[in-house]
């Protein structure tokens, strides 16, 4: 797993080299994130999938309890990946096409929790 912190959000990303390619990179993800979620509780997280083929709604359906424990504790996450039918994906969770988007949507979010919304 990549990681890329700042002081508004963490960036995880696969790791391209650790798994093979297409869908499996995101299981093995998953898997290597949800040990060692707890490690992000405070932090604002974006999921970039943007380099990974062929990512599919329920790949990322594998997330949406993450999705919840962070909203429970008050802090954003973002899933970034291109065509996904967002139709199929619940309200509660964010996916975006682009990273730069992703970004937007944690300063909205932040900007909202700041004004008690």
């Amino acid at each position: 797993m990549k990681k890329k912190e700042t002081p508004e959000y963490t960036i995880l990303s696969p790791d391209s080299k650790k798994s093979t390619k297409g869908v499996d990179e995101i299981d093995d993800f998953f898997s290597e994130l949800k040990e060692n979620f707890s490690k992000f509780k405070n932090s604002n997280l974006i999921l970039d999938f943007s380099h990974v083929v062929n990512t599919d709604e329920r790949k990322i359906l594998l997330f949406s309890p993450m999705c919840g424990r962070q909203k429970d504790q008050n802090k954003s996450f973002v899933i970034v990946s291109e065509g996904i039918n967002l139709d199929d994906i619940p309200e509660e969770m964010v996916v975006v096409p682009t990273l730069q988007e992703a970004q937007d949507i944690i300063e909205i979010e932040n900007i909202e929790r700041d004004l008690g919304f």
